[in-house]
């Protein structure tokens, strides 16, 4: 079935979950990373909602695929800060569980459909 907006991916609702997420957990941090840490983890999180969108608008399987290598990069690169934010206790084990876990269904979602394209 064919999708009308990028709203109704699933593995754009799961990566704006994620982006929601990360906002609440470095709500906490400490105010000397707001242009540090804070800063750079919610521009990737946002990154990869926002070029999984704009790559759903391209019109070729190459733009689309460059979007959405785009979206994996800033996945990878999220996924640092996480473990780095656990290991500087800006946020708790539960926290870096659920943020791991919404990441993991996003990398699947995101390759299953890269790989859709590819075929």
């Amino acid at each position: 079935m064919a999708t009308k907006s990028y709203r109704e991916l699933i593995v754009w609702q799961k990566a704006h979950a994620f982006v929601l997420k990360v906002y609440s957990c470095t709500e906490k941090f400490p105010k000397d990373e707001l242009y540090g840490l804070t800063s750079q983890f919610r521009r990737a999180a946002v990154s990869i909602a926002a070029n999984i969108s704009e790559g759903y608008a391209k019109k070729s399987v190459a733009d689309k695929m460059r979007f959405f290598n785009i979206s994996q990069g800033s996945l990878e690169e999220c996924s640092y800060y996480i473990i780095l934010s656990k290991d500087l206790l800006f946020i708790t084990k539960e926290q870096a569980f659920e943020l791991d876990g919404l990441s993991n269904d996003i990398r699947k979602l995101l390759q299953a459909y890269i790989v859709r394209l590819e075929s």
